[in-house]
Formats: structure tokens, sequence, C-alpha cells
């Protein structure tokens, strides 16, 4: 969850640097409890190389925003 969390704010501050703010109301409403991702057993298991200390690993680029 705290990756999650950390990778929710990183999105949105990226947004707000591209002049995209996501709306109040919306924010609200995010939780960041997805679990595609997230391994119950404790064991991390990344194809990609490590980020640096500091760092966080790429956003993804969205190709459009859903209308």
């Amino acid at each position: 969850m705290l990756w999650n969390t950390t990778y929710l704010e990183a999105a949105m501050r990226h947004l707000d640097r591209q002049g995209r703010p996501v709306p109040p109301d919306l924010l609200q409403q995010l939780v960041p409890l997805g679990w595609q991702h997230i391994n119950l057993t404790g064991d991390d298991l990344w194809s990609d190389p490590a980020p640096r200390d500091g760092e966080l690993r790429p956003l993804r680029q969205i190709v459009r925003l859903p209308a």
C-alpha cells in the first residue's frame, strides 16, 4: 500500500506539472488498494532493475485519457 500511495502522489504531481490537475472531488475517491501487483508473500518480483535510492520507477505513459 505504501508503494501505491507513493506512486499515486507521483502521478498527481506529474499531471499537475502537465497542466492537468486532478479535481479535488476525484481525489477523494482514490484508494491506493489496487491488488494486481500486490504479492502477499512479501517477495518482490521485478523484471526491471531497482531504482536508485530516492528515485522512483518511471510512470507509465497513457495514450489518451478516458472520456
